[in-house]
């Protein structure tokens, strides 16, 4: 990345699935590429991994439902939203995805959701039979229909036991989805 370009603004949201521990190398390995990462996790989330090793691989702190507050006058989530150049949801349960489709707003990240006019990346995780039930797939469409970008879910040994479809993808595979959609989201040099 040059040094004259503009520094894209990574959102990522981290959602309650054993897969939340990726989320400390894509957010290390976006910082890496020069990326400003700012982190956002669902209560849930914050049983598989802990804010603080979320807040020290961004170098920002991490956004939580219990936090959400900052001492000017704008909300958080809407600041946050308004500055965000991808909002890059990693991993997404089927709840998340639920409330990202139905435009619920009872946290930060899905508060987010619904302010931001940066492009949706989501890379689901979850139970295979979740994720291929009737009510999954619509919310997933509905969200095509609407922009939103998903990567996976991978193939491979759920944490339930089962195998087959559900994994996150590789976080190497996320950062490289992420780059590009950072680099066609980004406006255009003067």
């Amino acid at each position: 990345m040059s040094a004259t370009a503009q520094t894209p603004v990574l959102v990522l949201g981290v959602s309650g699935s054993i897969a939340a521990y990726k989320a400390a190398d894509i957010a290390s390995r976006l910082v890496k590429e020069g990326v400003e990462v700012h982190v956002v996790m669902t209560e849930a989330a914050e049983r598989f991994i802990t804010p603080l090793t979320l807040q020290t691989l961004s170098r920002n702190p991490v956004i939580r439902a219990a936090e959400a507050t900052q001492p000017d006058w704008k909300p958080v989530h809407i600041a946050l939203a308004d500055r965000a150049t991808l909002l890059l949801v990693a991993p997404a349960t089927a709840d998340l995805i639920a409330q990202l489709a139905l435009g619920l707003a009872g946290h930060p990240l899905t508060e987010i959701a619904l302010a931001t006019r940066a492009p949706l990346l989501i890379a689901p995780a979850m139970n295979g039979h979740m994720w291929q039930h009737p009510a999954t797939q619509q919310h997933v469409a509905t969200l095509k229909s609407r922009g939103a970008r998903f990567l996976g879910p991978a193939e491979g040994l759920l944490a339930c036991g089962y195998e087959g479809l559900g994994r996150l993808c590789e976080p190497q595979e996320i950062v490289e989805a992420a780059l590009t959609a950072l680099a066609a989201a980004a406006p255009p040099r003067p």
